[in-house]
């Protein structure tokens, strides 16, 4: 059988379930919940959520309740399967170099195959809520989505050999993450008031089971394996020796500029991830709160706005390459955001939570041009290392964040719940004091392409 060098569908059906299971698992919790607070069923028709907006009475105040517990409680469950994740993500994706990048993509999808396997459960038997912690670490040792996306990119790296290809393709699995992300939380509340929770996570179940098959069966790994492994297995301790190894190596040889660009670049990312993470995973939260008292089809609806925002980020990114250095695009899209972020924090009718992502149309571009800034500093043999070193950047990164925001919500959103948009806005004003600095410096644009040692070297006997 003739495999192939498409990892793109892997991507595609993993994303899809993540984010059809994403809004599911927060209003399934949100739920629970409201039912412990209240002691009744959760009201819900096909125009609203039962939403009190009566600040002076009791069901308000036990209403706010609700909305802090479920924001802590997702932090928990969030910080519970970062920890082993991290690890994972950057032991199997630096070790991609050597042992292939599919490890990355089916690991990923056997945990969140067990996890959705466990969800089905717990919602069919209407189990104890506190069983997700241990479902979330279990699912953490698989490594997670960083894992997946970490290959993913490696992958993407490996084949690629032009560097506008490169940066294009990278474009497109976000657009890929974007738009899934967008038709899944369209479909989310579709399936949840169609076939209801339990019906949903076992469709997700099935798809991961999909996915599986065509990464084992179809996919052609980009990296061989060498004869060394086939003659000795390698030992738990000499494969992390290895791998601490390759990152270690990657800063320590590299010349002072390539070293410093690259730290600057994961700084970058990492202060943009955290701030558009942490504002963005609070929608659904501030969505169900009053005055907007939305339903699941219409968070539905909101999460599937963000399709036409990945569509634009695209777009944009594919346009500007060809007339701007990527600096510029990062900059453009990190201001898109500012504006999403500072509309939303006063958004308070249903029409204006739709039009925040009309000043936010191009606030994914950071993401892959960033992606893609730093596999243009590295040489071929460290794109496993530089993708590790993202990886666990989005798991620490993301973690960090969601518990930040989870918690400042739970504390504000009593006395102002657009607070934290506010705060995710006026942090962006860290990576674009970074990009400044980058840009006021003596680097220019060809200095991200340093592919071989003989460009290194000649650049560095320039500067010196």
């Amino acid at each position: 059988m003739r495999k192939v060098l498409c990892v793109e569908p892997v991507i595609f059906i993993y994303i899809f379930v993540y984010s059809l299971t994403s809004p599911v698992v927060q209003q399934f919790i949100y739920r629970r919940l409201w039912e412990e607070e209240y002691n009744s069923t959760f009201i819900s028709d096909s125009n609203d959520t039962y939403c009190e907006q009566n600040k002076s009475s009791p069901a308000y105040i036990k209403q706010k309740e609700v909305q802090e517990k479920a924001s802590v409680f997702n932090m928990q469950l969030d910080l519970t399967g970062a920890v082993p994740s991290l690890v994972v993500a950057f032991v199997i994706v630096a070790n991609g170099d050597r042992q292939g990048r599919k490890r990355s993509l089916v690991f990923p999808s056997v945990g969140a195959l067990i996890a959705d396997i466990c969800l089905t459960v717990i919602s069919y038997f209407s189990l104890s809520l506190s069983i997700l912690f241990l479902v979330a670490f279990i699912t953490g040792l698989f490594g997670g989505m960083a894992t997946l996306l970490g290959g993913g990119f490696a992958f993407i790296a490996d084949v690629c050999h032009d560097e506008k290809q490169k940066t294009t393709r990278i474009a497109v699995v976000d657009l890929i993450f974007g738009v899934v992300s967008g038709l899944a939380g369209l479909s989310s509340g579709y399936f949840l008031r169609g076939i209801g929770f339990t019906w949903t996570f076992l469709i997700a179940s099935l798809l991961h089971v999909i996915n599986i098959i065509y990464i084992i069966f179809f996919l052609e790994d980009t990296v061989g394996v060498s004869e060394f492994q086939h003659e000795a297995p390698v030992s738990w301790k000499e494969l992390l020796r290895e791998t601490f190894s390759g990152v270690y190596v990657l800063f320590k040889t590299a010349p002072y500029k390539k070293r410093i660009l690259i730290i600057v670049l994961l700084f970058t990312f990492m202060t943009y991830l955290f701030t558009m993470i942490g504002g963005s995973s609070l929608f659904t939260l501030y969505e169900l709160d009053e005055p907007l008292c939305w339903n699941e089809v219409y968070i539905g609806y909101g999460a599937a706005v963000f399709t036409s925002v990945s569509l634009t980020s695209f777009l944009g990114v594919y346009l500007f390459s060809k007339c701007l250095k990527d600096i510029y695009i990062v900059f453009i899209g990190i201001f898109s955001y500012i504006g999403g972020m500072i509309m939303a924090a006063f958004a308070k009718t249903t029409l204006l939570m739709f039009l925040v992502r009309v000043p936010s149309l191009l606030c994914f571009m950071p993401i892959p041009v960033l992606r893609s800034m730093l596999s243009k500093v590295v040489l071929t043999g460290e794109q496993g290392a530089v993708f590790a070193c993202i990886a666990c950047l989005e798991v620490v990164t993301g973690s960090i964040s969601l518990s930040v925001f989870n918690s400042l919500y739970a504390a504000t959103v009593a006395w102002f719940s657009g607070f934290s948009f506010l705060l995710s806005a006026g942090l962006c004003l860290i990576p674009l004091a970074v990009l400044c600095w980058l840009l006021c410096t003596s680097w220019n644009g060809e200095d991200l392409a340093l592919l071989v040692p003989e460009e290194v070297s000649s650049i560095e006997s320039v500067d010196s």
